[in-house]
């Protein structure tokens, strides 16, 4: 990336991180079993040190979980370099924010995302290749 358009490519990765906030977390509180359209065939979600792999394992992983309410504090983002992820546009999406999961205290979290751009003639569709989620208090 010369330094000339990085700028181009941050602005375009603080658009597609705010999009996607948008929708990932109004699709896990409201609309839980689309979640796992968001994700690559591949893609993987580490909940807490326990990995779940492919659309299938989201879904079913997603499903059981009781119902949320997310609250996000701070969103922040920015494009990988290419020489890491070659010919494919990826963003780094890290966010803070509380939850509250039905019969469940109110906890903070922080979730790590990396998108990657599956680009069609018409539009840019962002999909998550790997997703990290962590509580940030100790569970009494």
């Amino acid at each position: 990336m010369a330094s000339v358009d990085f700028k181009t490519y941050v602005d375009q990765a603080c658009r597609a991180a705010e999009e996607f906030v948008n929708v990932y977390y109004t699709t896990m509180d409201k609309r839980r079993r689309l979640l796992s359209r968001l994700y690559m065939g591949t893609a993987t979600l580490v909940w807490n040190g326990n990995a779940v792999s492919g659309q299938e394992s989201l879904s079913e992983f997603f499903e059981m979980l009781p119902s949320s309410e997310f609250q996000i504090n701070v969103v922040d983002c920015q494009p990988v370099h290419d020489e890491a992820t070659p010919s494919q546009t990826t963003v780094l999406v890290v966010i803070c924010g509380t939850v509250k999961f039905e019969g469940n205290k109110q906890r903070d979290f922080n979730q790590n995302f990396l998108l990657t751009a599956q680009a069609s003639p018409s539009n840019t569709v962002w999909k998550i290749a790997s997703d990290c989620f962590r509580f940030q208090d100790w569970a009494s």
